[in-house]
């Protein structure tokens, strides 16, 4: 490691007086109009209200013409939120089509790079956790190749900071020690015997120690890979203005080879795009954080965001897991902004199953419920206090549509049958499903409008074969995530760990030994509603999908896990994505030299 350079990282409070504002004004030119940013967020409010009220309003006439029972009222209760949260998605993905159809988004471009020379220093901060090393070190020495061949690699310095255990030390060692003498730009490397605080700890404590030396924290995952002149430009655009706390970019999947990662990569690809230009136009400069692949002011990141552990104990106490998000909102009470970009050459991997994706997520859970504490935390823009919400609720909406259909069943056994035939009127249900698969729409309509773009994805055929598999394994696989987050959530309430196990990147195929104790509760369930079908036949055909979606849930799991199956898609074209040649080509280390000191 390079000599210290100590920067105060004080520990932050969520009550009491808000912190003084330390971020300093926009330049002018440099940021959005107030005034135009909050017409954007009310018109985005109130048309998502809008469409809920209509539905529920709808869905409560059909409940009011044969009596209004408790089992009704929780309908109702039950309903508005989860309408909203849909029709919240579609709105976002509606603005953010508009805007790239129209050009006034210029969707995913290369990052603004001038010939401004840099001035500061920036750290490239990879935390590692058991991780595969050989693959680590490939994508540094691709990165450290790439930042020499800008010119600015003197004002770059990369990080590996090791939470690995003991026995992982000696290989991360001489991998380091292999690749250091190699590359221009300096590699430091160090793994710490106590991983207090997780990830947010290990960047702390390097932050506490080194800090002081360096302009800005480059955040990256150890699966994550970014271009060299995206990195300075990046960097160019955090000098030119100072009022600019994070920049946070929107990787794209890469390294996908299990039919599960080349299914999520697809979606990512192809519906990504009019969902994030959407969140881009109303988030501003109160944009969120994830965590990773993303540049860091790093004075305002130390002044602002030092977490304290959390009263109480887990899940709602101790430390703070879904930390990004937190950060973000951090940042912006002491007014710096927070911006998101959509730029090529920033990349991340995806979990290869179903089972290693809802592993991640258990973590995730954890998180997000979390930050239902610290909601009310004094200082924060409401905009940070929507993101915490909305985070939380993406794995609340889980359970509250499992007792959805719940009180549906019930409401139909007990009435005979027609109450839940009248609420899901047709007009509701054509609604709700244009809301669900709109965006799919919208997005095919995006790809297929530029010659190039469709090309890239294998042409018209191309898209409409990968749609037409990609609709129903949605359909499928929705109600099993459902389900697992449902179990999780239970689980995390009774106060489980979801532990610090390192994440499986590489996997070929699932055993049926180990999805089926996985899925125990998602097959019980299933036979139970072909036991309601055969009660209710025309109740059974409504929840056919989910019941299909559940029985089906560890062969499903074992399938979308193997890469053979993947691979002969993608001979046929299914699943074809726009090429990134950055993220696949072989880039050999830059020649042996001095290492070059920073600073």
């Amino acid at each position: 490691m390079p000599p210290p350079a100590p920067l105060d990282m004080p520990v932050q409070r969520f009550d009491g007086a808000p912190p003084p504002i330390t971020a300093p004004l926009p330049r002018p030119g440099l940021a959005i109009a107030p005034e135009d940013i909050l017409v954007r967020r009310v018109l985005l409010v109130l048309v998502t209200g809008l469409l809920a009220t209509a539905a529920a309003g709808s869905v409560e006439e059909s409940l009011l013409s044969d009596g209004f029972s408790i089992g009704d009222a929780l309908l109702l209760l039950l309903f508005f939120p989860l309408f909203a949260w849909i029709a919240f998605g579609f709105v976002t993905a509606a603005v953010g089509f508009w805007l790239l159809m129209s050009g006034a988004h210029p969707g995913t471009t290369r990052a603004p790079r001038t010939d401004a020379p840099l001035t500061g220093c920036t750290a490239v901060l990879i935390p590692v956790h058991n991780e595969d090393v050989d693959a680590v070190f490939d994508r540094i020495a691709r990165m450290g190749a790439m930042l020499e061949r800008t010119g600015q690699g003197d004002h770059f310095a990369i990080f590996v900071l090791s939470d690995s255990g003991e026995a992982a030390e000696a290989e991360e060692r001489a991998a380091w020690a292999a690749l250091a003498p190699r590359l221009r730009v300096p590699l430091y490397y160090r793994r710490r015997t106590e991983n207090t605080g997780r990830k947010p700890g290990n960047v702390a404590e390097w932050i506490r120690a080194h800090g002081g030396a360096f302009d800005h924290m480059m955040m990256l995952d150890a699966d994550s890979l970014m271009g060299g002149d995206t990195m300075v430009a990046m960097a160019q655009i955090m000098e030119q203005r100072p009022s600019i706390g994070l920049i946070q970019t929107v990787p794209m999947v890469i390294g996908a080879t299990t039919l599960f990662q080349r299914w999520m990569q697809f979606a990512s690809r192809l519906y990504g795009p009019i969902s994030t230009a959407g969140l881009v136009w109303w988030s501003g400069s109160e944009a969120t954080f994830w965590g990773h692949n993303a540049l860091i002011r790093t004075s305002a990141f130390a002044s602002s965001c030092g977490l304290p552990e959390l009263p109480g104990n887990p899940p709602f106490g101790g430390t703070i897991m879904s930390h990004d998000m937190v950060e973000a909102a951090l940042l912006r009470r002491r007014g710096w902004r927070v911006h998101m970009i959509m730029v090529e050459d920033t990349f991340e991997e995806y979990p290869p199953t179903l089972i290693d994706q809802a592993v991640r997520d258990r973590r995730w859970a954890q998180g997000n419920i979390q930050h239902l504490g610290v909601l009310g935390s004094s200082g924060f823009h409401w905009i940070s206090r929507l993101q915490l919400l909305i985070g939380a609720s993406a794995y609340l909406t889980s359970p509250a549509w499992l007792i959805l259909i719940a009180t549906s069943i019930a409401l139909d056994l007990s009435e005979g049958g027609g109450s839940v035939r009248a609420a899901t009127s047709a007009q509701v249900l054509v609604t709700t499903l244009a809301l669900l698969f709109g965006p799919k729409l919208m997005s095919v309509i995006w790809a297929m409008a530029n010659r190039e773009r469709r090309a890239s994805y294998g042409g018209a055929g191309g898209i409409l074969k990968s749609v037409a598999l990609d609709v129903p394994l949605s359909i499928l696989t929705a109600p099993v995530i459902a389900l697992t987050q449902t179990i999780d959530l239970i689980a995390i309430l009774r106060g489980r760990k979801s532990g610090w196990a390192p994440q499986s990147r590489v996997r070929d195929g699932l055993a049926l030994a180990d999805a089926l104790p996985r899925y125990r509760w998602h097959l019980g369930i299933g036979l139970v509603l072909v036991a309601v079908s055969l009660l209710r036949p025309t109740l059974g055909w409504w929840l056919s999908p989910v019941t299909i979606g559940l029985l089906l849930a560890p062969w499903l799991a074992m399938w979308t896990a193997r890469r053979r199956p993947g691979d002969r898609l993608a001979a046929r074209g299914v699943f074809r994505v726009p090429a990134t040649p950055l993220a696949d080509e072989t880039l050999q280390p830059a020649a042996a030299s001095p290492s070059l000191a920073v600073r």
